[in-house]
């Protein structure tokens, strides 16, 4: 990913005040040093102080050559705005305008006592950002051109969370535009809810839809080799708590099929799947898709989410909340606590391990409920404290929109059904989450990560041009 910076001012001034120039790019180049320092890392376009027209079509013709992602506008001192639209029009990437003062307050002191009055405005105007704010704003509005405005200092530490969530979210855009996503098999069939627009979805979010072949991966299984197999046993080992229960031959039937997956997702660059599939009784379909879950577990919690009953939507969701590094697991409402006024949430199918509470248990199940067969399955709890949830809404007008939550997964009893499934707490309480979640129409899946993030997640909903709504 790619960040623009460029700096706008005056060519006017630099004639009638000494040094104003230099510090001013002074100020640019810590800005640009910041960016590129600490775990962000950024490859910075800087573009210099853009001070007149004919250089703003310059710096804008560069920021599209250089197919940045982000734009950030730095406002060093008043400059006319017939500086910033020629950028923004060709670079056509969305804005932040960086209204950064370089102190809190200037030293009123210091500057009544240089006497000379133009020595006092040339000190002024390396202090007036402000100015230049609402001229901008005016210009982008008319235009139709979506900007975001950022105040403070230089060295401002709230200024600067707001910058680095803007920079995590334009990268998670990108790397949407970049993803490409397995589709395997065929939804759950009869729910409705979860049927997806694809087109819609692409046009959304970037993303590539691989639409996959069950005979390719029964041919990946069929090809194991024994010597993969048995790395994927060794692996459920590490990965897993296995349950003593766990018999020898469905251990080695999940293990074959994991690799098998493995291989389908690397031969495809996938860094999504969704999936679904039943089988004729007896068939090695069936036998693929009652043995999945470990397999699909490990995909997820190694970059590649998986959601089961090919909830396109919600794998969605997954790779947003895996993109910003608080996992994503699969989830639907399990029941409601009423005398503890939480809400259970969890699903059969594949976890997150990485952001379980404690290790993850690979048990056996005499039943898949609602699915045919038997088998293996995963039972996890998500981590205690802070959590956030997503959903990937598709409604009646077709655009898709983000839904947000933000609650605590909370300690307690949970079922011991060979499920994921966790209790968590909410600020409206129990009955006021749960109107108001359903009330905004999600289908029943959602994702759940570790942390309070929603203001990335509106931010990201902003940079891809798409709605959200925030329940609490």
């Amino acid at each position: 990913m790619k960040i623009g910076l460029y700096g706008i001012g005056l060519d006017t001034y630099w004639g009638q005040f000494d040094g104003l120039l230099e510090r001013l790019q002074g100020y640019q180049a810590r800005i640009a040093a910041r960016l590129q320092a600490g775990e962000d890392a950024l490859e910075v376009v800087n573009t210099g102080i853009v001070d007149s027209p004919a250089r703003a079509r310059e710096a804008g013709s560069l920021l599209a050559h250089e197919g940045v992602d982000l734009i950030l506008l730095y406002v060093s001192t008043y400059a006319l705005s017939s500086t910033v639209l020629p950028v923004v029009q060709r670079a056509k990437a969305p804005v932040l305008v960086l209204n950064l003062q370089p102190v809190g307050a200037i030293d009123y002191a210091a500057f009544n006592a240089l006497g000379d009055r133009g020595k006092m405005t040339g000190e002024w105007l390396a202090h007036c950002q402000a100015c230049a704010a609402p001229e901008i704003a005016a210009v982008f509005r008319r235009a139709g051109i979506d900007y975001h405005l950022i105040t403070g200092t230089l060295d401002d530490d709230a200024a600067w969370r707001e910058i680095h969530e803007w920079v995590a979210a334009a990268r998670v855009a990108h790397a949407l535009r970049n993803a490409r996503v397995g589709v395997l098999g065929h939804y759950y069939c009869g729910m409705l809810d979860v049927y997806s627009d694809m087109t819609q979805l692409s046009v959304d979010f970037g993303v590539h839809f691989e639409l996959l072949e069950m005979c390719a991966l029964h041919r990946h299984r069929e090809d194991a080799e024994p010597e993969a197999v048995l790395a994927k046993l060794e692996q459920f080992q590490r990965e897993f708590e296995v349950h003593e229960a766990c018999s020898a031959h469905e251990l080695e039937r999940a293990a074959r099929t994991s690799a098998a997956l493995d291989a389908l997702a690397a031969g495809n660059a996938l860094d999504a799947l969704a999936y679904y599939y039943e089988g004729q009784p007896g068939s090695p379909y069936e036998d693929i898709a009652t043995s999945v879950i470990a397999g699909n577990t490990l995909l997820t919690m190694h970059g590649v989410p998986v959601a089961g009953e090919c909830e396109i939507k919600n794998v969605l969701a997954m790779k947003i909340m895996d993109l910003f590094g608080y996992g994503g697991s699969f989830s639907e409402f399990y029941l409601m606590d009423f005398d503890e006024d939480v809400v259970l949430l969890g699903h059969d199918g594949p976890a997150h391990p990485a952001i379980a509470e404690g290790r993850v248990a690979l048990v056996p199940l005499p039943v898949y409920h609602g699915k045919p067969g038997t088998g293996l399955s995963i039972q996890m709890s998500v981590k205690h404290g802070p959590v956030t949830l997503l959903s990937v809404v598709q409604g009646r007008e077709g655009a898709a929109r983000l839904l947000i939550a933000e609650g605590e997964s909370v300690p307690g009893p949970v079922l011991q059904i060979g499920n994921t499934n966790s209790r968590y707490r909410f600020p409206l309480g129990a009955k006021g989450f749960v109107n108001a979640w359903a009330g905004e129409g999600p289908a029943h899946h959602m994702a759940i990560g570790t942390g309070h993030f929603a203001s990335k997640l509106q931010k990201l909903a902003s940079l891809l041009g798409i709605a959200h709504c925030r329940v609490c």
